[in-house]
């Protein structure tokens, strides 16, 4: 940590409880103080909450999550000087996942919302096809319903993927349209459930094995591509790629959004392959247009 340090990196701790634990503001207080004394003995620069579980608008729950959040950041602030506290939320605001927060009051509680524009199909709520993990229209409009809330652009980080979903087609049409099973989740019909979860590194090494090599898919503005198993079932594999994710670090920087990140950082490959090299630089300069 001391090096990270030394290169201005800051490092927090992951916060996540559950949510039917912190409506008693003792319990809520306790789970506090354990975390703030965590980031001490670790010299931690703060708390990232990931919470992602369910919230009604009328529980207790929805107004404990916001205290909390509040409480959270004013027991950092105060005991651990420079710290930081952020929050996860969905690509939308719009109860994704039944995740029906207070985004508002969480986002004025903290000191910044950190977006995750990614699994983007968890809710397929249209024809149940394979699509992109984070389609460029649809992780914008997100982005403008958190700002038309009254929420500061400059308390939005964009979380971007480095990974993508590989999905088995029913039936994949010569148009390039990969049919799914039916795999519900909180209310849709369809989901990503349907796929696996594939990183970058893994991506790249197949890609250039598959029958389609790269495509790109204008209208979502994401790459993919197509493949056959061992057994003859055709797969399509959705990602993001510097080109895909350089149009949103574009829009990060457009709308004055506070940053850019990504999940995660992992997901590359840094071996001093010369290839891997090149491809593992690209997604670090998408960043920063």
């Amino acid at each position: 940590m001391c090096y990270a340090h030394s290169k201005g990196s800051r490092i927090v701790l992951k916060g996540d409880v559950p949510l039917q634990e912190i409506v008693d503001p003792a319990k809520r207080a306790a789970w506090i103080s354990q975390q703030v004394d965590l980031a001490k003995k670790q010299y931690m620069d703060g708390i990232n909450i990931d919470i992602e579980q369910e919230v009604n608008e009328t529980s207790p729950e929805y107004y404990a999550l916001t205290e909390l959040v509040k409480e959270t950041t004013d027991a950092f602030h105060r005991e651990i000087a420079g710290s930081q506290v952020t929050f996860d939320v969905a690509w939308s605001p719009a109860c994704i996942d039944k995740r029906c927060y207070n985004y508002t009051g969480i986002a004025d509680a903290c000191d910044f919302l950190f977006v995750m524009s990614y699994d983007e199909q968890s809710q397929i709520w249209t024809d149940c096809v394979a699509k992109a993990n984070a389609p460029y229209l649809q992780t914008l409009v997100g982005y403008e319903e958190y700002i038309a809330m009254g929420i500061d652009p400059k308390k939005l980080v964009m979380g971007v993927p480095w990974y993508g979903y590989d999905y088995v087609c029913q039936n994949l049409s010569m148009e390039h349209v990969c049919s799914l099973p039916k795999v519900p989740f909180r209310g849709a019909p369809c989901s990503d459930a349907a796929g696996s979860q594939v990183p970058y590194a893994a991506i790249m090494k197949q890609v250039n094995t598959s029958l389609s090599g790269v495509l790109w898919d204008e209208v979502q503005k994401a790459p993919f591509y197509e493949y056959k198993d061992s057994v003859g079932q055709f797969h399509q594999v959705w990602f993001d790629d510097p080109h895909s994710i350089s149009l949103k670090a574009a829009y990060v920087k457009s709308r004055g959004l506070r940053g850019i990140g990504m999940w995660n950082g992992n997901s590359l490959d840094y071996s001093r392959e010369t290839a891997a090299e090149q491809q593992t630089q690209a997604m670090w300069q998408a960043l920063t247009p």
